[in-house]
């Protein structure tokens, strides 16, 4: 072989070496790009679940606020409900109460009306007379008065009893005192002025006393 062949065959040899290292490596190179691709790619995925579990856990405060209030405002309306259904029950109870008082005294004002008439029909009967005229028109007046108090008491309308009594500031009313005699006790209603009445468990009109102290 001629040493230009020779040297020819060298560069050749040397050619042929650097192809294969530039082969050699190339591979390497290229999965390397991958690696850090690949990698590049991990991190974009983690940064992205990070980024959706804050949204989602912000999501989730924003709906645990919206229930909170949600609630606060249904026992408010609640609270509200219920004041205003006891209300109406404490109404209602009220109403009941003045009607049935309104029906248990039913009658008053007439009846009140209708004691001075009483008063003169007793007055009436204490005088006292002699001649028969006078006798059968006494009568016809006892007859008017036992019939004016059977209606009085049909209405619950009741004669206060007084003499011999002891006193009671609800039912009497003192017009004067006198000293105790003849064994009467203190605070005793010796005298009676004017007759008290009732209505059923209500004072029409207190009895005029005179009372011993």
């Amino acid at each position: 072989m001629s040493e230009k062949n020779t040297q020819d065959f060298e560069n050749l040899s040397k050619e042929t070496s650097k192809e294969k290292e530039i082969k050699e490596e190339s591979p390497k190179t290229g999965k390397n790009k991958r690696s850090d691709k690949a990698a590049s790619s991990s991190e974009k995925v983690d940064q992205e679940t990070k980024a959706s579990e804050a949204k989602s856990e912000d999501q989730s405060e924003d709906l645990l606020k919206k229930v909170t209030e949600l609630k606060q405002k249904y026992d408010e309306v609640e609270d509200k409900y219920l004041r205003a259904e006891a209300e109406m029950a404490n109404m209602n109870t009220r109403f009941k109460k003045e009607q049935e008082k309104l029906l248990k005294y039913d009658g008053q004002n007439l009846a009140k009306d209708v004691l001075p008439v009483i008063d003169n029909l007793d007055r009436a009967l204490k005088i006292e007379v002699e001649d028969e005229a006078s006798k059968q028109i006494k009568r016809g007046i006892e007859l008017v008065y036992k019939d004016m108090e059977k209606a009085l008491s049909a209405n619950h309308i009741i004669k206060i009893e007084a003499l011999g009594q002891a006193f009671d500031p609800t039912k009497h009313q003192a017009v004067k005192s006198v000293q105790a005699e003849n064994g009467q006790k203190p605070e005793t209603v010796v005298e009676v002025f004017q007759d008290g009445y009732m209505l059923k468990d209500r004072v029409l009109r207190p009895a005029m006393v005179v009372v011993a102290q």
